[in-house]
């Protein structure tokens, strides 16, 4: 399994904190976003790892070559991340989309069983992670559905009818990656691209009935985006991520 990390973007509602750094280097419980992405998804025996780049690229390149090496972390890098939206990074990213992979946000926080819980979700060709809530609010990418297949997903869906919230992390297997590229060429015809997001190109494929969702409630995510978002990502990898890798440290009786 292959995974492709969306991380160009600065992260400006972060700003001061990003005014040299790219969000996905901030750092969270002494580690960056970067590196609690990458160690959940080793955990999961997922190596094979490309990373978007953009903002202050080179800095990530050196975090990850420092910490990983270069033989299963790769990147590419989306030129035009200031006035272009993550389209234009899955875009830049699309020879990479030739077997079944994950895509996800590079601010999207998560404990390695979401990860297992999307592998063993029923096959699909495509299928969105969900969480569910008791309310949504107008930042929140939301998912209307029929069952356990999506409907629709956007920040502009209707609160009477939500069933949901995307968290970032989307599954492609068989026909899936096929139908994801077909879909961005077809974006890249609109002269509006540069400033979609890459769900509104799932919510066009989702009327052909091949998108599905996995919950994963109950389970420990955070995306984080704004100032507050990164505080509560500090409680939530202590009480979530730390304590799963002290756990794995015990020993074995």
């Amino acid at each position: 399994m292959k995974v492709i990390i969306l991380s160009a973007g600065q992260g400006k509602r972060l700003l001061p904190m990003t005014a040299a750094l790219p969000k996905c280097l901030l750092t969270v419980q002494g580690k960056t976003i970067i590196e609690w992405q990458i160690d959940e998804l080793h955990k999961c025996g997922i190596e094979e790892i490309t990373v978007v780049v953009g903002y202050n690229a080179d800095k990530v390149k050196s975090l990850l070559q420092q910490r990983y090496g270069s033989k299963t972390i790769r990147t590419c890098c989306n030129p035009d991340y200031a006035t272009t939206d993550n389209l234009i990074s899955c875009w830049m990213a699309r020879e990479e989309m030739t077997e079944d992979f994950i895509l996800l946000n590079g601010d999207t926080l998560f404990e390695a069983p979401i990860v297992e819980s999307l592998l063993n979700a029923p096959a699909a060709p495509i299928t969105v992670t969900i969480n569910l809530k008791d309310s949504y609010d107008t930042d929140d990418m939301k998912v209307s559905l029929d069952g356990s297949r999506l409907l629709h997903v956007g920040k502009d869906i209707p609160l009477d009818s939500v069933d949901g919230e995307s968290i970032g992390m989307i599954l492609f297997r068989g026909s899936g990656p096929l139908l994801f590229r077909n879909g961005l060429e077809k974006a890249r015809a609109d002269q509006s691209c540069s400033r979609r997001w890459f769900l509104s190109v799932i919510d066009e494929i989702a009327g052909q009935d091949t998108v599905s969702t996995c919950s994963i409630k109950g389970l420990a995510w955070c995306e984080v985006d704004f100032p507050a978002d990164l505080e509560q990502a500090q409680h939530i990898v202590a009480a979530h991520f730390h304590r799963q890798e002290e756990m794995e440290a015990l020993p074995v009786s």
